[in-house]
């Protein structure tokens, strides 16, 4: 485990005496949410090997086996969770990244749909997680988890599903989409910033700060890229997915849909369709928050999580 203590802010991110720790930022988070700051973070890093040769990599937070598993969304790590896994109290919680994300390594092929994404991830909660009661995703994680309980059903006890049905499409994803579609490197942090502030107006610009630090690395040259692989991603179409709206029927476990008032991404047409084929699901609306419901409203969330263990 690693105890990390508040540190001074960093650096601009463009001097060359800035070094990028991916555990010194948790501090920030606790500070901005007015959350109790920890004397440590009970967290570590993690890489798992796959059976194709590639490793998924995640982030251990708590002590014992993982009660809570989350999954992030296309173009995200799994330090997009940091600030409800800290407002949850650090449980003992397994935050992944999806293969071709984060510090997981790229599939040959390219392939991050959400059914090869769900057939890695089954590797890893049952190495690392297979009691957990809780599985979260979000967005393209989201659409994951939903291949993971329809095929992998012993290892999800119960789903909670972020602003995503399989009924997304390019329109209602335009702004997702359009940002993920953009440059892949930019000439410094500045240019990297205001591209991602444009498209988020909804968040903080200290969280928006610390996403693109976990997210982006720079350069020898001094320019800055995005860590994950853009192939498939920057130009995927939800259509091509195939029938995920199959995923979801064959789902059985207690499905919970956690929707963004202010989101396009899910329609009400998309909560009834739902509904039709899970007629026992729930769904709950989160005001104030557009897709990233974590990074709007990570409180909420988190409240709403605690019921799900309780």
């Amino acid at each position: 485990m690693i105890g990390t203590m508040i540190t001074p802010a960093p650096p601009d991110p463009d001097s060359a005496s800035f070094a990028y720790d991916e555990m010194a930022f948790f501090g920030e988070n606790c500070t901005e949410y007015s959350l109790p700051v920890p004397d440590d973070y009970l967290v570590r890093r993690m890489n798992l090997g796959l059976r194709d040769g590639g490793h998924v990599s995640a982030l251990r937070w708590g002590e014992g086996s993982p009660r809570l598993v989350f999954v992030h969304g296309g173009a995200q790590n799994a330090h997009t969770w940091d600030t409800v896994v800290l407002a949850l109290g650090q449980p003992a919680a397994l935050c992944v990244d999806l293969p071709g994300h984060g510090h997981s390594s790229r599939r040959d092929d390219g392939r991050y749909d959400p059914r090869s994404n769900a057939d890695s991830l089954a590797e890893v909660i049952q190495s690392e997680a297979p009691r957990a009661a809780v599985i979260v995703g979000m967005s393209l994680g989201g659409l994951s988890v939903n291949a993971l309980a329809a095929h992998h059903a012993d290892l999800v006890r119960r789903a909670v599903i972020i602003d995503v049905t399989p009924g997304v499409n390019r329109d209602k994803a335009k702004d997702v989409t359009d940002f993920i579609a953009g440059p892949q490197t930019f000439a410094n942090f500045s240019e990297i910033f205001d591209r991602t502030v444009q498209f988020n107006p909804t968040r903080s610009v200290e969280s928006l700060r610390r996403g693109i630090l976990h997210n982006a690395h720079r350069l020898s040259d001094g320019t800055w890229e995005w860590n994950y692989d853009r192939r498939q991603l920057g130009g995927a179409d939800p259509e091509r997915f195939g029938d995920l709206w199959a995923d979801v029927s064959a789902s059985t476990c207690p499905y919970l849909l956690v929707r963004g008032a202010d989101s396009p991404v899910v329609d009400d047409d998309d909560e009834v369709e739902l509904l039709r084929r899970r007629p026992d699901a729930r769904v709950v609306r989160v005001e104030g928050a557009g897709h990233s419901v974590q990074g709007d409203r990570p409180l909420k969330l988190a409240e709403i999580l605690r019921a799900e263990l309780g």
